[in-house]
Formats: structure tokens, sequence, C-alpha cells
């Protein structure tokens, strides 16, 4: 354990949520500490027992380890395990069979795997892999996506600045998972609106990061009920929290590319409660 970092993150409520500042807030939902030089990061939140982590291996391998609230001997006994490289070259190596991951390129790995192993092709420009995890009932086989394999979907439009491309990677259709959902969405030039109408969706939760937002630019991340937003502003290579009752939804000062990763009781996609623009308050 002596390179894996976790902190856990209790469930909370909109009743409570509601009279949070600014502090509390980010101290709840925002993720700022991922991407750590030679290190597992971890946070355990307690909503669906969802994960969410990051491994960058620079001068050594990197080897996926159970920490101590799953109680479990291996990492994945109970647990399906998602990555996306947004970094250099690199690789993870699962029980033994290698799997070369590219820029924006996906791993599944299934329940019951035992041995995984985080590598950089070139200590000079490292992998940098987003982790997402959840508890698994089913061992499916452990299968790498391309960002060309995906399901690609066009929606928004310049007008309404939300033009973007979807790549649906670690999804069904595409992977076969128990609960894990992944995917990327990238904002084309001029756009800066993602996931507009905002939604919920009761049935799962969801934890949007953001990446390749441009030096000395932000996103400003909206959560919250319908009839009563927060916001959070987020810098590049940050996480956040979206409760199952919460909107989720951001706007860049440039356009920029996140990675949404979902966990719950429905496998299906387009099962969302669409709030209309103008009725978020």
């Amino acid at each position: 354990m002596n390179n894996t970092i976790y902190e856990t993150r209790y469930a909370n409520g909109p009743a409570s949520v509601k009279h949070y500042d600014t502090k509390a807030l980010r101290d709840e939902f925002l993720i700022h500490n991922l991407m750590q030089s030679d290190t597992i990061i971890w946070v355990y939140t307690h909503y669906d027992r969802y994960m969410v982590g990051s491994a960058v291996p620079i001068k050594k391998s990197l080897t996926l380890e159970a920490i101590d609230p799953l109680k479990a001997k291996k990492f994945l006994d109970r647990r399906e395990l998602g990555a996306i490289n947004v970094g250099g070259p690199g690789s993870i190596n699962v029980d033994g069979t290698t799997y070369s991951l590219g820029y924006k390129d996906a791993l599944y790995i299934g329940k019951d795997s035992k041995n995984v192993v985080f590598n950089s092709d070139d200590a000079n420009n490292p992998a940098r892999f987003y982790l997402n995890s959840a508890p698994a009932h089913h061992a499916f086989p452990t299968k790498s996506v391309t960002k060309e394999q995906a399901k690609k979907l066009e929606l928004g439009a310049m007008e309404t600045a939300n033009a973007r491309t979807v790549y649906q990677m670690i999804l069904s259709g595409v992977v076969e998972t128990c609960q894990l959902q992944m995917g990327m969405t990238e904002l084309k030039p001029g756009s800066v609106w993602n996931t507009m109408p905002a939604h919920v969706h009761d049935r799962r939760m969801e934890i949007y990061f953001y990446f390749e937002i441009p030096e000395e630019q932000a996103v400003c991340h909206f959560m919250g009920p319908v009839n009563e937003t927060r916001h959070i502003w987020m810098q590049n290579h940050q996480a956040v929290i979206s409760p199952p009752w919460s909107i989720h939804s951001g706007s860049g000062t440039s356009n920029y590319t996140f990675i949404w990763g979902m966990a719950g009781e429905n496998l299906d996609y387009s099962d969302m409660d669409t709030a209309k623009i103008t009725e978020l308050k």
C-alpha cells in the first residue's frame, strides 16, 4: 500500500447541501488531488459505493491493491474497474495479459481479476490513467476499447454553444458490465456547455472528470436540484461527484473534454429526467 492514497466520502442529501457554503460544497463533492506521480489515488464514495481515482506510473510500475474499506484480499474480488488514459502511451497488465492504451483509449477490467499493473511507455510522457470502479456481481471479460471503437454520438449545436461529440466506451452495446458505465464528451471549438438541457437520474449516480482545459481557463460545474442549483469552479484534471438527486452540467471559459462515469440500478443510457432550461433556478 506504499503507493496508494485513499479517502472516504459519505453521501449527502439535498436538504443538507442547501446550507453548505462554498468550502463545504467543494470539500464534499470536488476531487482535486488526482494524477499524482507514481501514486494510485482513490476516493471511496457512499453513492452506490462508487470509487474514482487515478494511476500515474513514471519511475516504476503501479500495482492495484485493495484498500481497507473494501475488506477484500484483492481489489477486484467484488468489483469491476474502468480505466481511460488521458496521458502518454501506456499499458495495463491484467493477470499476465498486457493491454496497450493510447491517448483517450479505455479498458474494462472484470470482477475476479487478480493482478493489475499500470505502466508508462515513456517516463518523460507518462500515461495518466483515470479510474472508476463499482461493485460487481458477475465476472465479465476484460476488454479494451479505443476511441475509434466507441459508439459515437453528435449532439448539440454551435448556435446554443453546446456542439459536442459523445464517445460511449464502457457501456451496454460496446462492453458488457454489471453496472459501471464510462464515456467521454469532447466540446467543439466555440462550444462550452455540456449536458444541456440538464437532467437528473434518480436510478444512478455520476462523476465528471474534466481535462483538456487550457492553461488559465476553467469550467464552472453546476449541481443541485433543478429548482436550487449550486456551482463549483474546477481546474484541469479535477473530478466532481454528482448525487442521483442532482443535475450535472458545466460551462467552460474555453472548450474542453470530460469523462463521465456512472453506476446504479439501470444500464439504459437514455434513462433520465430532463429539465427545461427555463425551469432551472
